[in-house]
């Protein structure tokens, strides 16, 4: 399966039966809100997680353009790794329901909170692309959800071509996770718009091809400028130490947001469905969700509350419209929904026991 040179070859998926799991669960759901007199938006916790989130990355980096980190290599790094980890908690917790609309009632505040992601190296119209409109609709179809499609080095589908360096890439993924920020902000976004304008994609974001390249280059100018440049001059510290900070911070958020994303996924309880010759699918969009995502960590509040609700990525599968401050309680109707059409609902216990599952995967798709 393959996606043409000028726009998605999509597929379809079964229709729902009106009686069916995802009638079931959104009913229940629509009765929870509305019992508790709740909106499915954020809350003021969201507000305060957005400032500390966004303190996180920005208090670190004031502190070493002030020059006062000089003082201590230790202290000067330890500040990269805090920004490293501010990174990914304002992608997890701020970004991630912004650009999905459920961070706010008001459409400019969804959009201006959203837009942080181009201070910190990214592109909104890439990710909305990518994770929106590629990843949560066809999630782990090969050659739709980009996700589970990172080149020849590692092997996410058991649809994909196996070559003989994934027999380890069990051992050496974490290095290459580690890169994936760093992508994003080089070189990735650019690829993706050259390839989203000839799949037809740039038309949904409503932005041409030109504009998008402007916006993006002007970003990229801005995120440069302050992320070494600055430092560079008024840090006290040479510019291989910033450099060495710079790739530190990358390495960090890569490595964190990749484990978190592809523990809900790249997982041997996840099914990797393709289509008939049709090109339809088997079950309907919401059982397919069901089938190929995992939950972990369910019983850990403080992770849940830094990774923006992620671990419940069942519920945000099902729900990308609703604020991830709701999902701890949403599990709860969402398993017994699957559990009332004999479905299964999959949760690893702990992260450290996902993490662990999901090395087996990769070892089991590097040998078959």
């Amino acid at each position: 399966m393959s996606i043409s040179v000028n726009k998605l070859n999509i597929v379809r998926f079964a229709p729902r039966n009106g009686e069916g799991f995802y009638d079931t669960v959104k009913k229940n759901i629509d009765k929870y809100f509305s019992e508790n007199n709740l909106t499915a938006y954020g809350n003021k916790a969201m507000k305060w997680k957005t400032v500390a989130m966004i303190a996180l990355f920005f208090g670190p980096y004031a502190f070493i353009v002030s020059g006062l980190a000089a003082v201590s290599p230790f202290l000067f790094f330890s500040l990269w790794f805090l920004m490293g980890l501010g990174m990914v908690g304002i992608g997890c917790s701020v970004h991630h329901d912004s650009n999905h609309g459920s961070y706010s009632t008001n459409k400019n505040v969804n959009k201006y909170i959203g837009d942080i992601v181009n201070l910190v190296g990214g592109y909104d119209v890439t990710w909305r692309i990518q994770h929106n409109i590629l990843h949560h609709t066809y999630t782990n179809i090969e050659g739709l959800d980009e996700d589970i499609d990172a080149g020849m080095l590692l092997r996410f589908s058991p649809h994909s071509k196996r070559y003989f360096l994934h027999r380890f890439q069990h051992i050496y993924a974490w290095f290459l996770y580690g890169l994936l920020t760093l992508q994003w902000v080089t070189y990735k976004d650019y690829r993706l718009l050259f390839a989203y304008e000839k799949k037809e994609l740039l038309r949904k974001e409503k932005i041409s091809l030109r504009k998008a390249l402007t916006e993006l280059t002007i970003y990229k100018v801005i995120y440069f400028g302050y992320i070494l440049v600055l430092p560079i001059i008024f840090s006290g510290m040479s510019w291989q130490a910033v450099v060495l900070g710079f790739l530190i911070l990358h390495f960090v958020a890569g490595l964190a947001l990749s484990c978190i994303f592809q523990l809900a996924h790249v997982m041997e309880d996840a099914e990797f469905p393709a289509p008939n010759e049709d090109r339809k699918m088997e079950n309907n969009w919401a059982v397919h969700q069901l089938l190929n995502t995992i939950n972990f960590s369910p019983k850990s509040r403080i992770f849940s509350w830094f990774i923006g609700g992620l671990n419940n990525q069942i519920e945000h599968h099902l729900f990308p419209y609703i604020c991830h401050v709701h999902y701890r309680e949403l599990s709860v109707i969402v398993k017994s929904a699957a559990q009332e059409h004999g479905l299964p609902y999959k949760v690893e216990p702990t992260f450290m026991h996902a993490l662990w599952q999901h090395a087996k995967m990769l070892r089991k798709l590097g040998k078959h």
